[in-house]
């Protein structure tokens, strides 16, 4: 067989074990405030978020995959580059497997973008990046978290007003019901965006070893492209059954404490980001997202019941991700051209 054939094959292997990883990690971001609030035991939680990881395909373009094929500049049938594709995900991966061991809710997506950035610069310099993309995420990293926390506190305050005269029973029965709907919402838009991270590096891994075409466009409905988006989402749901419980006692639990009507808000307003941020085609971080709109649900009953110091932590690691994800990456592609000093 082909020894570029087996590399491309072993490169998807790991490209889909990412997306495992993410799911895995991601979980958290997705289940965490049902679970904190007790309207779904964990392990209907994960269920319920992984089928809707699942079907997001049926519901967003792959504007995002595009996206992200794009952000370094790939050489047709230039097998080098798809060394640069692995070591991109040995870089993700690496990553968001460290910040899970530490219980720090990071974007996979920026360490996939990072990963990918560090590993084509390691490969080309910073000529064969498109910086404007990278910048494009890049810019999300401080917007996506506020856009969340601006909405979270908006559809707080309008619960508030809307229910004054409610019992706090009903209330909690009525947002315990609720949080279903919120729930699926969150997971379809985490499924929409973040699957399609692992389409785009597909696609560049595939036109990089010569098997696709430069202008190859990602569709349900064509049999050459129909196996990478199923593959892609089937992975990231069966990382979401496999939950990630450290991230979840962050983000649920120790960030601010959440009753229903709060899991409810924080949700609906992640998943209005994440929708908004997929119809567009931008890479956002699901994680920044939801940390985002818990803060702001939780700061509007009283600010000092958010946890500045874990929220501290985690905007720290946040920063870190893109140019640590990137600089193992680096250091991987390096290591596989010591190794091979003919490619």
């Amino acid at each position: 067989m082909d020894p570029i054939l087996l590399l491309v094959i072993f490169t998807i292997a790991v490209a889909l074990l990412f997306d495992v990883v993410n799911g895995f990690h991601d979980a958290a971001n997705s289940i965490a405030t049902v679970v904190s609030t007790r309207v779904l035991s964990p392990r209907y939680a994960v269920l319920w978020a992984a089928f809707f990881n699942f079907v997001a395909m049926f519901f967003f373009a792959p504007r995002v995959a595009d996206t992200i094929a794009k952000i370094v500049h790939v050489t047709n049938a230039e097998p080098a580059y798809v060394y640069v594709v692995l070591a991109g995900l040995i870089g993700a991966i690496v990553w968001d497997l460290l910040t899970w061991r530490w219980g720090l809710p990071v974007s996979s997506s920026h360490a996939l973008i990072g990963g990918f950035v560090g590993a084509g610069m390691a490969y080309g310099g910073a000529k064969v990046v498109h910086w404007g993309k990278v910048g494009m995420a890049a810019g999300f990293i401080p917007l996506a978290p506020i856009m969340g926390l601006l909405l979270g506190a908006a559809i707080m305050l309008g619960v508030f007003w809307v229910f004054r005269t409610w019992k706090p029973s009903s209330v909690d029965c009525l947002f315990r019901k609720g949080q279903l709907l919120s729930a699926a919402l969150y997971s379809l838009g985490h499924g929409g965006n973040d699957a399609q991270k692992t389409m785009g590096i597909i696609v560049a891994l595939l036109v990089a070893a010569g098997y696709a075409r430069p202008d190859l466009e990602l569709s349900l409905t064509s049999s050459e492209t129909l196996w990478i988006i199923l593959s892609c989402h089937a992975a990231m749901a069966i990382g979401t059954a496999f939950g990630g419980w450290r991230i979840v006692k962050t983000m649920g639990m120790r960030i601010t404490k959440l009753k229903p009507v709060g899991g409810f808000c924080a949700e609906t307003a992640g998943a209005i980001t994440l929708f908004m941020a997929t119809h567009m085609g931008i890479p956002v971080s699901t994680t920044h997202t939801i940390t985002g709109a818990i803060v702001g649900v939780g700061s509007t009953t009283k600010f000092s019941r958010v946890k500045w110091g874990i929220a501290g932590r985690i905007v720290w690691a946040w920063i870190l991700t893109i140019p640590l994800s990137g600089f193992v990456a680096a250091l991987t592609f390096w290591a596989i051209a010591f190794c091979h000093p003919e490619f």
